[in-house]
């Protein structure tokens, strides 16, 4: 069910062809500079290809696509083979080699596995364990398959089914009892039944709330950390002397390779520092304070720019695809309005972008993201409410939720508890009494306010966005948020 990346990547490059957009795609055409003039109301994007000019410069740069290397002391002068997860070298052989890999994200859930098979040695520096939900991967069978070819219903039927099944694990990220039981359920009971040790079970425990960081899926990654060439080493890398790395713990490692499965630029982004737009401003500079951009997308000072999968998007419990589309869809409309309303300059005023900013920390301020007590690339650092940049609060949608059985959520709660009470001395989180023993007012603060009849309620109402498009949705953009045709653009 889960496709490779060789099939992923087959699939981009099928689809680029199918629908006509290879004409239009420049490769090697890194942007070094993107400028918006003032006198022509255009954009300039200078390449090493040549400029190219615009009405509209859309930013689909992402946040995932800038590689973040560990700040650890001698790690350029590793003597061996170094790389990052995402810059793999396919060209250097690693079968029979002395392998390190730094981190336990979804990278590296995926990497450590395979590694393990012809590694002579591998070593796995965590320095923080991930929570780790069952993957139950299978290959669709031909008749499945063959179903799938005569009713096109059953695909949509199956990617529906997909969809809500995911979307209802937003409510354990807004701190809801019973979901957030149900989550914890899912993961220590995965990691109790394929880690039999106890010793090396509790290594492998987070120490923070369920969907702090994000929740990853596997069902190889602990039996490959259990083989006898593979040792998890549960500190984090701390230097690198020639040809071997040193753990905080003071232990140290020969390696042939080290692969960093590190993350990405993910706050400070290096594309903000080559868009500059109204008096030669750059967008790293609007973002000095925290990244910010109304509906995600767009932002004061930057006339006809669109952000796709902006800041405020990323999600750690549905598909990122689904917030580009209603982005898409926002986007085309805009561009609709401005085509009938002659070619007008569209930027959002500072007011509304930080108004919609404001929002989106209040929401922010009661989810796990912030009360789940870890570091996590999804707020920027310093973690607090008001620092919530990245987050995917978007606004619930009603939608059909399972229901949950009553012995996975008791001993969810159960084994939270015992959890942070174990690992950090105190309780992160507690049990909630039964509903007829405790009123609304007595319930913990990190789910006061938060209710799920149908569809999540943020405490403070429903935050609505300018256009979603998808799930039965009206298409339709909020022109009154934006400075429409101002006193120096054309259409006035």
């Amino acid at each position: 069910m889960f496709a490779p990346g060789q099939e992923i990547w087959d699939y981009l490059r099928t689809a680029a062809r199918e629908e006509g957009l290879e004409p239009h795609l420049r490769f090697g055409a890194d942007m070094l500079e993107a400028r918006w003039s003032e006198t022509d109301h255009r954009w300039t994007v200078r390449t090493p290809q040549g400029e190219f000019h615009g009405d509209v410069l859309v930013a689909a740069t992402g946040h995932l696509t800038d590689i973040k290397l560990p700040e650890v002391p001698g790690l350029d002068t590793f003597t061996g083979e170094l790389f990052h997860s995402a810059r793999w070298n396919h060209d250097f052989p690693l079968d029979g080699k002395r392998i390190g890999v730094v981190g336990t994200g979804a990278s590296a859930i995926q990497i450590v596995p395979q590694l393990a098979e012809i590694a002579e040695r591998l070593v796995v520096f965590q320095r923080s364990a991930p929570y780790i939900q069952p993957r139950r991967d299978r290959d669709f069978s031909e008749a499945e398959k063959n179903l799938f070819r005569r009713d096109q219903r059953t695909v949509e039927e199956m990617r529906e089914m997909l969809f809500w099944y995911n979307d209802s694990r937003f409510a354990a990220r807004r701190l809801v009892d019973d979901f957030l039981a149900e989550a914890m359920w899912q993961a220590l009971s995965h990691l109790e039944k394929q880690v039999p040790d106890p010793e090396l079970r509790a290594t492998l425990t987070p120490d923070y709330t369920i969907g702090c960081k994000r929740v990853l899926l596997s069902d190889d990654y602990y039996p490959a950390v259990q083989k006898p060439n593979v040792h998890l080493e549960a500190a984090a890398l701390e230097r690198v002397a020639g040809s071997t790395a040193f753990s905080a713990s003071g232990q140290g490692f020969e390696l042939d390779v080290l692969v960093v499965a590190t993350g990405f630029e993910t706050y400070d982004l290096p594309s903000s520092y080559r868009i500059f737009g109204r008096a030669g401003r750059s967008l790293a500079d609007h973002w000095s304070n925290g990244m910010q951009a109304y509906n995600s997308i767009a932002t004061a000072g930057f006339p006809n720019l669109f952000l796709l999968n902006g800041p405020g998007t990323s999600l750690g419990h549905n598909s990122v695809i689904y917030m580009i589309e209603a982005q898409v869809d926002h986007l085309l409309a805009a561009l609709d309005w401005r085509s009938a309303h002659g070619g007008r300059v569209l930027e959002v005023s500072s007011e509304i972008e930080n108004a919609f900013a404001r929002r989106l920390d209040e929401v922010a301020a009661e989810t796990v993201i912030i009360r789940g007590g870890c570091s996590s690339w999804y707020p920027r650092p310093p973690q607090r409410a008001g620092d919530a940049v990245l987050a995917g609060l978007r606004p619930p949608l009603p939608g059909r939720v399972r229901a949950l059985r009553p012995g996975r959520v008791r001993r969810g709660r159960a084994g939270l508890a015992r959890l942070t009470e174990h690992r950090t001395g105190s309780r992160l989180w507690a049990p909630p009494k039964r509903r007829s023993e405790s009123a609304a007012s007595d319930r913990p603060p990190a789910v006061r306010g938060a209710e799920f009849n149908g569809a999540l309620h943020a405490p403070n109402g429903r935050l609505q966005p300018a256009a979603l498009g998808r799930g039965g949705v009206s298409r339709r953009w909020h022109g009154a948020d934006f400075l429409w045709g101002r006193a120096d653009g054309p259409g006035k």
